[in-house]
């Protein structure tokens, strides 16, 4: 049996879950779906990363401890499991014991290969994205993505992760993995980042100007940088290096990120990795940026749309098929609640809701033989993520089927050729029945009530027009 293990990355606390990340643990779970219907063991771990500056000001502000922010908040993600009928497998929290432990550890290694030292250093810095930022990388001397807030002069003593010294390594990974980071065009740009040249990056903050991190080994007046400690949870998810049998038996990872955090996953990350001695990540999907009405969502805009609003309206299986069906993977999305209910409409109640009607109404007395598990022509897309083109091809199998039900016309054969009539009509269910093995990982409770419709005959409507 092929071992599979998927991982999204672990949103901060600092918010409420929006779309954005909603659909990055969507796809995860399609693919941890569809490798388990393909007889894959499977491990799909998310989570929620719980350190940082902006965490420890946020609970300041409101007068609470900074562990009963992040457990009030963690719970928030923890509840998309049942939100968005979610396969998870794990679920890490980075306060978690053994996760400190293995950060500590993780920490080691790397310190014991001589890639740890310390330096002072004088640095612009962005709370919102917990990241160094350059002059070029700013607009008005602002981060784009936090135009709101105000970047930050940082002037200390820090541990540094010699990242300078991976530059051969990392570009011998992706000469040899000519896949490793989809799609292409965002594999092109950590390549340019990495070609470009690498600079050390500090991994530790004085724990008496932020005092809420993992302790540094051996450095008690020092915590670590919160991107160190967070991608650490990859491998603490598995048991590293506490159970290294579990670790060695799902090892390697298929990560999803967004496209803030390429370089980050597809090239800080994996040079951690090969200084810690751990083989790198299997596979990395980095996905676009959801946008409503032209403008990135934010909360200073107040245009976050969250999966809670999108479930109240088009149900969980809508929602699903809504945020996966739109834009190309990897590609920044502009959607709106009008796009949104023209999609649902056209595509669920008019396309699978009608066709699944129809034909059950019409196949009431005809036995139900279900075909095979068949999955063809989207193994490939799936495998790329490229979720939307294996939407697409579904649908394409649902218009050709409702146009064979309007040319065949089976209500009047039934009354002129029975012959032909179940002719017709053993074809329809079959094809009906493939349609609803192929929606399981996108739409699986959608999928079972087709299943249980062709095999009771009874009609149930599964989407109703909305306005």
């Amino acid at each position: 049996m092929n071992k599979f293990y998927i991982t999204t990355t672990l949103p901060y606390v600092n918010a409420q879950p929006h779309i954005g990340f909603a659909l990055e643990i969507i796809e995860a779970d399609v693919l941890a779906r569809f490798h388990r219907q393909a007889g894959d063991e499977v491990f799909f771990n998310t989570g929620t990363d719980e350190h940082g500056l902006k965490i420890f000001r946020n609970a300041e502000e409101l007068g609470v401890s900074v562990q009963q922010y992040c457990d009030d908040n963690a719970a928030d993600f923890a509840k998309l499991k049942e939100t968005l009928n979610l396969s998870i497998d794990n679920f890490i929290r980075t306060t978690d014991e053994h996760h400190l432990k293995a950060a500590q550890a993780f920490w080691k290694k790397c310190e014991a290969n001589g890639d740890i030292y310390k330096k002072m250093y004088k640095v612009k810095y962005c709370v919102g994205c917990e990241l160094e930022k350059t002059d070029s990388e700013l607009i008005d001397g602002k981060c784009p993505l936090h135009a709101n807030m105000q970047v930050e002069i940082i002037e200390e003593e820090n541990y540094f992760f010699r990242f300078s010294n991976y530059q051969k390594q990392l570009l011998d990974l992706y000469e040899k993995n000519k896949d490793f980071v989809l799609p292409q065009k965002r594999f092109n740009e950590v390549k340019r980042f990495v070609e470009g040249g690498l600079e050390d990056f500090s991994i530790s903050r004085l724990k008496s100007k932020m005092p809420w991190g993992v302790a540094v080994p051996d450095a008690p007046e020092h915590v670590m940088y919160v991107w160190f400690d967070a991608l650490v949870n990859y491998v603490s998810a598995i048991g590293w290096p506490a159970d290294m049998e579990k670790f060695e038996k799902w090892w390697p990872v298929v990560q999803l990120a967004g496209k803030d955090n390429l370089r980050q996953q597809s090239a800080m990350w994996q040079a951690m990795l090969m200084s810690a001695g751990i083989a790198p990540s299997k596979q990395i999907f980095i996905n676009g940026f959801i946008g409503v009405n032209g403008q990135k969502m934010s909360k200073s805009l107040g245009n976050v749309i969250s999966p809670s609003e999108m479930i109240e309206k088009f149900g969980v299986d809508g929602t699903r098929y809504l945020l996966l069906s739109f834009g190309n993977f990897g590609e920044d999305t502009d959607a709106s609640w009008e796009k949104f209910t023209e999609k649902y409409n056209a595509d669920l109640a008019n396309g699978l809701g009608n066709l699944v009607s129809r034909v059950v109404k019409l196949a009431q007395n005809l036995e139900y033989k279900p075909p095979k598990y068949d999955v063809k022509g989207l193994e490939e897309s799936v495998e790329k993520m490229e979720l939307g083109i294996a939407l697409k091809s579904i649908w394409l199998s649902i218009k050709t089927a409702n146009q064979s039900i309007e040319e065949n016309k089976p209500w009047e054969l039934l009354k002129t050729d029975k012959k032909k009539f179940e002719e017709v009509m053993v074809g329809l269910m079959q094809n009906v029945a493939i349609i609803q093995q192929q929606l399981m990982p996108f739409m699986p409770d959608t999928s079972e009530k087709i299943k249980t419709a062709l095999e009771t005959k009874k009609v149930t409507p599964l989407f109703q027009r909305i306005k």
